[in-house]
C-alpha cells in the first residue's frame, strides 16, 4: 500500500486516477460536467472498465458520491489500479470491473457534500412523479440546523439537543439525514427532478451492468463512525436471504440501517436503488464501505456552517477559508495512519467481493 494514491484536490485526484488506468492500460470514458471546476478545470465522471463486455459477474467500486468524500475513495481507486498482483487477480473471463471515478466531480472539486444542485446526490434516486413528502420532521429543526448566525447560537444547538431528548438521537439523525424534499437551501436536500450525476450514473449503468448476472458494488464514504474504521453497511434488497449473503460475503460485522445497527440512519433514494432498477436482471450486493473521521457532532456543526456559507457569499475570505478547512476535516483526515488504514480495510473488502463473485451462480436467480 502507498498513501501517494491520495491527492490533496479533485484535479490531482484525476490526474492519479486517469495516470493509473493509462498504466494498466485501461481506456477511460469521460462524462464531462457541464460546469467547470473550482480552478477552472474540467470536470467529469471517469469510467475505467476491466474485462469483457458479457462478463457474468461485475465488480464496481465508486467514490465522491458526496463530493468532498471523494478524497478517500479517489485514494482506494488509485491504490487498486497501481497494484499488479491485484490486476492480475481480476483477469478472468467471468469477471469485469468497473471503476468509477467522483460520481459528483463538482463537489469533489469545490469541497462541498452535494451538486451544484446543492443536492445530496444519495438522496436523488427517488420516484419525482410522485408528490414530495412533507417533511414534518426536517421542518422542526429547519430553522436550528442552517441557522442565521454562524457560529449557530447556543440556542439553535440547545434546540436541537431538546429535539433528541424529546423524541430520541436515532429520530434527530433521521430528521436531519434521511433527506428533505422541502427547503432547497438546506441540508440534505434530495432535489426536485433527477441530478446530472444521477442521469449520468444510469447511462453508465444501461452501458455497463445489463450484461451482468451478477453485480458486486463498493460505493467509498467518510464522515459517520470511529476514527479510521471503515463501517461496512448493507445496501440491497431488503430480504432476509440478500443480507445474510452480504454477511457471509462480507463478514458478520456487515450492519444494516434498516435493522437499527448501523451508524447511518435509514435514508431513501439512494444509489443502490438506481442499480436494481436498472440492472433488475442481477443478483445486487452492495457495500457503503463508510469511513469514521470527526465525531458526529462535529461533522455536523461543520456542514451547517459550511451550508450557512453558501448562504451568505458576503462572508470575509478569512472566515470563509476557516470554515471550509473545516469541512475538509470532517470528512478527510489528512494523516498517514488513517490512510493506511483506509486502504487496509478497502484492500480486505475488496479481496472479499472477489472470492465471493468466484463462487458459482445459482442456476436460476429469484425475481426481484
Amino acid at each position: 500500500m502507498d498513501i501517494s494514491s491520495f491527492s490533496l484536490s479533485y484535479a490531482e485526484a484525476r490526474a492519479r486516477f486517469l495516470g493509473a488506468c493509462d498504466a494498466a492500460g485501461l481506456a477511460v470514458q469521460s462524462h464531462r460536467h457541464p460546469l467547470r471546476g473550482r480552478d477552472g478545470e474540467a470536470l467529469a465522471i471517469d469510467v475505467a472498465r476491466m474485462g469483457r463486455a458479457d462478463a457474468a459477474n461485475l465488480l464496481v467500486t465508486s467514490s465522491g458520491c458526496h463530493g468532498i468524500e471523494g478524497f478517500c475513495g479517489s485514494g482506494v481507486q488509485v491504490d487498486l489500479l497501481r497494484d499488479a498482483d491485484w490486476l492480475q487477480r481480476c483477469r478472468r473471463d467471468d469477471l469485469a470491473v468497473l471503476y468509477l471515478h467522483a460520481l459528483n466531480p463538482y463537489g469533489f472539486s469545490w469541497e462541498r457534500r452535494v451538486t451544484h444542485e446543492n443536492v445530496d446526490l444519495n438522496r436523488n434516486f427517488r420516484d419525482f412523479d410522485t408528490p414530495p413528502a412533507g417533511d414534518a420532521a426536517y421542518w422542526q429543526i429547519a430553522t436550528l440546523l442552517v441557522p442565521r448566525r454562524c457560529p449557530p447560537t447556543v440556542a439553535s444547538t440547545a434546540g436541537l439537543l431538546g429535539y433528541a431528548l424529546r423524541h430520541g438521537r436515532r429520530a434527530l439523525q433521521r430528521a436531519v439525514s434521511a433527506g428533505q424534499q422541502v427547503d432547497p437551501e438546506g441540508l440534505f436536500y434530495v432535489g426536485h427532478a433527477p441530478t446530472w450525476s444521477h442521469l449520468r450514473i444510469r447511462d453508465i449503468l444501461r452501458e455497463h451492468g445489463r450484461a451482468a448476472r451478477r453485480i458486486a458494488w463498493i460505493d467509498l464514504h467518510t464522515g459517520l463512525g470511529p476514527l479510521g474504521v471503515g463501517e461496512r453497511i448493507y445496501k440491497g434488497r431488503l430480504d432476509a436471504a440478500s443480507i445474510a449473503r452480504a454477511r457471509q460475503w462480507w463478514g458478520c460485522g456487515v450492519t444494516c440501517s434498516e435493522e437499527g445497527n448501523s451508524s447511518s440512519a435509514v435514508v431513501d433514494g439512494t444509489l443502490d436503488l438506481a442499480v436494481m432498477s436498472e440492472c433488475p436482471q442481477a443478483q445486487y450486493n452492495g457495500l457503503t464501505l463508510e469511513y469514521g473521521t470527526l465525531p458526529g457532532r462535529q461533522v455536523l456543526d461543520a456542514l451547517r456552517a459550511e451550508q450557512w456559507l453558501q448562504l451568505h457569499p458576503e462572508a470575509g475570505q478569512r472566515r470563509a477559508a476557516a470554515i471550509k478547512r473545516r469541512l475538509r476535516a470532517a470528512f478527510y483526515v489528512e494523516t498517514d495512519a488513517w490512510k493506511h488504514s483506509v486502504l487496509a480495510q478497502a484492500r480486505d473488502v475488496m479481496n472479499q467481493s472477489l472470492a465471493a463473485l468466484a463462487t458459482p451462480l445459482p442456476a436460476r436467480l429469484p425475481a426481484p
